[in-house]
């Protein structure tokens, strides 16, 4: 405690003003739009922010938005996103499809000694958002092409079973003689293979869809650094064949398009946010939340987890010191279940937890509904009552829905998920696509499910 009040009263003496980075990540469609969209309404109107206990304590004078400090990077459109979620006719907002910012202010009541002889203080929440498929190509970085290929025809061979896709990819690059020479006709043909699968394999639920850029390639679709599949070659390929090239842009996708995007983003990170649609995995099977505990695991060895000091802090040394796994739309379930979503997050992500716990980072599994768009009901069905929730559905109908009851024990999701059973055991659960409710209120603040605990978690000590 008394390092951090000399640590505040150093940074007010030299002159600088606080600021925390916030990364908000996550795989498709876990919700990171509309997570930072929700913060940031309930942030600039706390009437539901109850479990902040910054609010409750009255430390939290005013919050606003300014512009970002770094012009270069793309500003997070909150007022689009907000309108959209709010508006006549609510809907959900378009994803994250490149890096964005966003900047809240604090003004918050000085605290201790410092706060005493300074007064009133600032704070700057600097709130980075960058797509989940970016994000997975952080592991390609330790890996050869020849590594990496092996772990593409791995995927591929086991995914063939259920996507059209992955067999007509698995079929023709088992085809192609690595040692022939590069025709840029044929590499375009195999990587436009090979993105069609990739595609295939998330829109199935599966999370591990590398090289990301070929899911969101921005302005680098067509380029040769997206223009490459795996390939098997027992012998190296010579100087001007398919495969050498193969590999020359392999490992041109890494310098020139991974390793800015860690070294200028997420490099910087000293507060995360991990976003999981656990509900859409468990739907798409045991496979898929397999391949989602694996994909996070090996993605959160890259968050160089562990505390800064002050003086580290001073001098811009960042490493993440809290991060935050958070179970999506638990708005989508009765609230009975929640505890039961959170112990399932919880384990699914226990290997990479036990990682940051080990290197000092505070770390954290919820569940939660950045934008609560259900209202709870319980419903007869068979003669028995079923709690259940109801939402507003794509048709505009208001419909009651149940997604299955979940287990008391989380093995029971880890274990045929290990074993990549074909299905569940005891029980099948199903996601639901709802829209925003009318009515929800820019104003004063948007409806949620604990986002005020999560922001508490985050941030609270800083507040």
């Amino acid at each position: 405690m008394v390092i951090g009040g000399i640590g505040q009263a150093v940074r007010g003496l030299v002159g600088a003003e606080e600021v925390v980075r916030l990364g908000v990540t996550g795989l498709s469609r876990a919700g990171k739009t509309v997570f930072i969209t929700a913060l940031v309404a309930n942030l600039l109107d706390r009437a539901r922010m109850a479990g902040l206990r910054a609010e409750a304590a009255g430390r939290i004078r005013a919050v606003y938005l300014q512009p970002q400090p770094d012009d270069t990077v793309p500003r997070f459109d909150y007022e689009a996103h907000l309108a959209a979620l709010t508006g006549s006719s609510p809907h959900w907002p378009e994803s994250t499809r490149a890096v964005s910012e966003l900047r809240l202010s604090f003004r918050l009541a000085g605290r201790g000694i410092a706060g005493a002889v300074m007064g009133e203080r600032r704070l700057h929440l600097d709130i980075v958002d960058y797509p989940g498929e970016w994000l997975l190509d952080l592991m390609l970085m330790d890996q050869s092409y020849e590594d990496w290929s092996r772990g593409a025809f791995q995927k591929l061979a086991a995914r063939a079973e259920e996507l059209a896709e992955a067999r007509a990819c698995l079929a023709a690059l088992v085809a192609v003689d690595a040692g022939a020479r590069l025709e840029e006709g044929e590499a375009g043909r195999l990587a436009g293979l090979f993105t069609d699968y990739l595609k295939a394999a998330r829109a199935a639920g599966y999370a591990d869809c590398t090289p990301g850029r070929f899911l969101l390639p921005g302005d680098l679709a067509g380029s040769p650094a997206l223009t490459f599949a795996p390939l098997k070659a027992d012998l190296a390929p010579g100087r001007g064949s398919l495969g050498r090239e193969f590999a020359r842009r392999f490992e041109a996708y890494k310098a020139k398009v991974v390793m800015p995007f860690f070294r200028d983003h997420f490099a910087k990170i000293d507060r995360q946010v991990v976003l999981a649609d656990l509900l859409a995995a468990l739907d798409a099977g045991p496979r898929a939340a397999e391949d989602l505990r694996t994909t996070m695991a090996a993605v959160l060895s890259a968050f160089r987890p562990g505390r800064s000091g002050w003086l580290a802090a001073l001098l811009g040394q960042r490493r993440v010191e809290r991060i935050l796994f958070a179970a999506t739309k638990a708005d989508h379930l009765h609230s009975s279940q929640h505890a039961r979503l959170a112990a399932i997050l919880a384990a699914l992500m226990r290997a990479a937890k036990e990682r940051a716990d080990f290197a000092g980072a505070d770390t954290a599994a919820m569940a939660i509904a950045a934008l609560r768009v259900t209202a709870e009901d319980v419903v007869r069905s068979g003669g028995r009552e079923v709690a259940c929730v109801k939402g507003r559905l794509e048709d505009g109908r208001v419909a009651a829905f149940h997604a299955g009851d979940l287990p008391d024990n989380p093995a029971e999701i880890l274990t045929p998920a290990r074993e990549a059973a074909a299905g569940w055991l005891d029980g099948e659960y199903q996601a639901m696509r709802f829209l925003p409710a009318p009515g929800g209120g820019a104003g004063r603040g948007l409806p949620h499910i604990r986002l005020d605990r999560a922001v508490d978690f985050l941030i609270g000590d800083r507040l």
